[in-house]
Formats: C-alpha cells, structure tokens, sequence
C-alpha cells in the first residue's frame, strides 16, 4: 500500500497504474498530451479479489484497453478534429461495432464474428495511419483463395473446409464471403474516418473494389410436397414455430422474440419490434396465419412469448439447427436451413400474385431492389407471366389485343393522333 499509484506506460503519454487500499486494488489512467497537459482518472476495480468481468472488475488487460478509449475520447475532445497517435485497425472495429450496438439498440453477433475471424488476424495490429492500398488489397486476395471455415465446437480447434481450387463455383462463393466482410472493414474504417475522426484519408481502402459479378443470391426453396414433409417430421413445439415462419416470412429471431401482445387478431397482423436492420414493422397474416396465430395465442398471458421449447423454455439462439436438421433428414429433403423458410415464403406469395412492394414491406427490406434481388428470380414463370398479362399486342392476334381493347380493360383512354 502506498499514496501514489504504481505506473506501468502503455504508449507514449499513456499509463495504467495500479493503486493497492486497505480493502481492494483499483486502476487508474494517465495521460499527459503533447501539449504537456496532464488528466487521471479512476478506471475501476483491479481482480485482486473477485474474477475480472470486464464490466466492473478489471484484469490488467481490461484495464490497459479501457485507459487506450478513455485517452482516445479525451484527445478528440480536446482537438475537436481528428486524434493524432497510434491508433490501430483493431480499435476502429471495436469503435465501429459499438457504434452498431448502440444504433440498432443490439448486439452485432455475425459482425462481430466477421471482425474476428477475418479482419483482426491479419489487419487488427496495423495502425491506420499506416495502413496501405497494398495490405488492404493483399489481405482481400488472401482472403480470398484461403479454405472457408466451418462450424466448430466451443474449446477446439478452428476447422477448416478443403475446396477445389479449380471449382469455379466454389471460387465464386468464396469471393462473395470475402465481399461481404470487405463491406465490414470498409465501413468500420468509414466510420473512423468520418464520426471519430481518427483518420484524414480513406486513400487505403476506398479503392479496393469487391470481386465484380460473384454475389449471386441464393435461389433454394421449398415445394408444397416438401414443405408437407419437413412439417410432419418436425416435433410439436418445433412444427409450430416452422409454420409460423412458413405463414410470415420471418426470421428465426423475430419469431422466438413475438409475445402474444404482439398479435393483433382484430387487424390480423403480428407486429416485429425490431427487425435485422434494427427497424420495426408490421407483417399481414392471411386466413390461415391468423387461424395459427389465434391457436397459439388462446388464453395465454400478453407478456409470454409466442413460440416457446418443450416445458415452456424459450428458443434460444442457433437452437433451430438441430431440429431442422432432424426433420429435413427424416424427410429426405437436403440443403435446407431455417432461412430457406423465409425464401419459401417470398417465392410462394410471388407465384400467387404478391407484388414485390408489398413482399418488400411484409419482409422488411428497405428498398424494393433487395427484393427483387434476392427473390424475384425464384418464381421461373414470374417475369414470363407478367410480360403474357400485360406486355402490348397492338392487335397483331386480332382486335381484342389492340391497344385501345387493352386501354378500355382497365378503364383508361388512349389519345388518337390525328392522321
């Protein structure tokens, strides 16, 4: 025990001390800036006693990473523009992935996945006034051509999967991973360079361009025969959530969050608290998915979810896998995950005559083009039975195919031009 702290400098300026009372150790923060201004500050409680958590018990790592934040948030605060000093690849993606949580009011688990497995390995130690076209472009392309990882138990080691380097689908897919984390990196940097101010030029990255022509969008679904096989082979609690999905086109994390107040079988409609891009909205059941959601919901409390597991335990997240699994093996039926319901879903209703505006809303993409993208071409006779209904004739086949046949069908007036 002593008065003043026992100091350990982190980086230049900046230093972690430990301070041992009577009772428990505590950390505390130094900084002192080029300008010579000196700040501390108490960054909490030292793991002499109790497990370091992160939150309010700190391990010397904890402590080191916390007082690097602090710092940076007081240099900003000082200059007002952009932070000098070493600041690295790693912490604008620890910046970038608190900005999501805090927007879209969540954890960002599958981005942060991403910013593990892919991005802090090769780029996170790099500083970003040091990062180039070069290493950004490199590690892209090594990326790229490396063996995709597969799912692996918790405490063993990462499992890769060997593919084919002359499978050009393969390929394909592969680069289209890469795309999808590229947009990560691209963003956190972003957001460093534009809201925290940590960078003046985005010269690095802004031209490291996505493989060109590889992100195609997945085009499996069910049919109604196979749809009527994977329900019946699904346990009971498990078949109630599938068809809740089959009657909705939600996700597997809208549906196992619904409460019961969250149904409106006046309007028939259930309502989505919030969605993957954060946002809330409303999706319309037809006949038969109010009759599922009235069945569900009888007599039970506004406060219960939904969809609950055997003996009333809520679904947690990635419990869907094994029973979907289960029962697409029962049914004979192959390459078929929960999302492949969301895709039965969309397809289904284009083929019986959804519009795309209305499938967009009832999905709760932001814009009309994802739809189209990701689900349009699905229906194989959409297009060529929307061209066969609508598309002008101009009375080649006769005259109830003449475009003024046409204009009167519905209700409209062509101007003549006069001779």
């Amino acid at each position: 025990m002593r008065k003043e702290p026992y100091w350990r400098s982190i980086s230049k300026g900046l230093a972690v001390g430990y301070y041992k009372g009577a009772n428990s150790g505590a950390w505390i923060v130094k900084y002192i800036s080029p300008e010579g201004r000196r700040r501390k500050a108490i960054l909490g409680i030292a793991d002499d006693f109790e497990d370091a958590d992160g939150i309010r018990t700190f391990s010397f790592d904890h402590a080191q990473e916390k007082a690097r934040d602090w710092a940076a948030q007081k240099v900003n605060e000082d200059t007002g523009g952009i932070v000098s000093g070493p600041y690295t690849v790693a912490q604008a993606m620890k910046e970038y992935l608190a900005h999501l949580t805090k927007t879209k009011r969540k954890p960002q688990y599958r981005t942060a996945v991403n910013v593990k497995a892919h991005i802090l390995p090769t780029l996170g130690h790099i500083e970003l006034d040091k990062l180039t076209h070069g290493k950004v472009k490199g590690w892209r392309d090594a990326l790229a051509d490396a063996a995709p990882r597969v799912r692996t138990k918790p405490g063993n080691a990462q499992a890769y999967r060997a593919i084919d380097p002359k499978d050009q689908r393969q390929a394909r897919m592969r680069q289209a991973t890469v795309n999808r984390v590229l947009s990560i990196l691209k963003a956190g940097l972003n957001h460093a360079k534009t809201e925290s101010r940590r960078i003046a030029s985005d010269t690095a990255w802004v031209d490291v361009k996505p493989f060109a022509k590889v992100d195609v969008p997945k085009i499996h679904f069910l049919s109604n025969e196979e749809v009527t096989a994977v329900v019946g082979n699904c346990e009971p609690d498990f078949q109630l959530l599938v068809k809740g999905a089959l009657l909705t086109g939600c996700r597997y994390g809208e549906l196992t969050a619904l409460t019961v107040a969250d149904f409106d079988e006046a309007k028939g409609q259930v309502y989505i608290a919030e969605s993957k891009n954060g946002e809330s909205r409303y999706v319309d059941l037809n006949t038969a998915g109010t009759a599922l959601y009235c069945e569900a919901t009888k007599g039970r409390k506004a406060t219960e979810k939904i969809f609950l597991r055997s003996k009333g335990k809520a679904w947690k997240t990635s419990e869907q896998f094994r029973p979907m699994n289960a029962a697409c093996k029962a049914a004979k039926v192959s390459g078929v995950t929960f999302h492949i319901l969301r895709h039965t879903y969309a397809s289904h209703a284009l083929m019986a005559g959804m519009t795309i505006e209305v499938l967009a809303q009832q999905l709760g993409h932001k814009d009309t083009r994802i739809t189209m993208r990701h689900y349009a071409h699905l229906c194989p006779n959409f297009k060529q039975t929307s061209v066969r209904q609508n598309a002008p004739s101009f009375g080649f086949n006769g005259p109830q195919d003449a475009p003024e046949a046409t204009a009167e069908a519905h209700g409209l007036q062509l101007v003549k031009r006069a001779s």
